[in-house]
């Protein structure tokens, strides 16, 4: 509903721009669009993750493969990687530059990636100034069909996005590793804002939480079982 009453409202202001409407009285003509929490969060169990990538391994053709396979270690949006261009990619320092007409805030972003995104994209075949150039080797513009297959094959829910879920599982399993912060979590998905990262948050709060613990274990001195023992009963009696 929110979708068609945005098509609503940016048709009624294209018409008053180009001089075809009058641009009507707000008092009488006001649209009310409805909020919604659509902040969907997709994330692979281990068993999961590790049958999707057995379904990447059994794919006849591994160069289209090689499109989820960039996607599942980048976290890199559809269009970004369709938009990839081999000039775009810094082999020497694991950089790569997305180009700011195929990013959702049209601004140049800088990532980097690590040795098995560039060694995935060695691999591929170079026919053009695209790296995964379309027909007349012009730009891509889908790889749904292989990504649908790839995700039922593995046993995913049928809910799981073929294509953004990927994105999602990358944020997830970095944010609950404790290792990586939510700003850099944000640069590396090319967020514009720390809003948009913070549907992470939890996953973050719960690897510090995990961290906290482990506290305990490295304030025990390196003793012998039975000393330990003794160093436990002299906390209780003291409590």
């Amino acid at each position: 509903m929110k979708l068609i009453l945005n098509i609503l409202t940016r048709t009624i202001n294209f018409g008053v721009k180009k001089g075809i409407i009058v641009q009507p009285d707000s008092r009488k003509l006001h649209v009310d669009k409805p909020k919604v929490d659509n902040q969907k969060t997709e994330f692979m169990t281990d068993e999961q993750l590790m049958a999707y990538i057995a379904a990447l391994d059994k794919e006849e053709d591994q160069d289209t493969a090689a499109f989820l396979r960039i996607a599942l270690l980048t976290g890199m949006r559809r269009g970004a990687i369709l938009g990839l261009k081999w000039g775009d990619i810094d082999f020497k320092n694991g950089i790569v530059t997305l180009q700011p007409e195929y990013a959702k805030n049209n601004r140049t972003s800088h990532i980097a990636v690590n040795e098995d995104v560039l060694k995935i994209l060695q691999k591929l075949p170079r026919s053009g100034e695209f790296i995964f150039p379309g027909k007349e080797g012009g730009k891509r513009e889908n790889f749904k069909r292989m990504a649908v297959r790839v995700r039922d094959a593995a046993g995913l829910p049928p809910d799981f996005r073929p294509l953004h879920g990927l994105r999602h599982n990358f944020a997830s399993r970095l944010a609950s590793s404790g290792q990586v912060d939510l700003y850099t979590l944000q640069k590396l998905l090319t967020h514009e804002s720390p809003e948009m990262t913070q549907r992470y948050a939890h996953l973050a709060d719960a690897a510090m939480k995990r961290a906290a613990n482990v506290i305990t274990e490295a304030m025990t001195p390196s003793v012998n079982n039975d000393q330990k023992s003794i160093l436990k009963g002299k906390i209780n009696n003291d409590q």
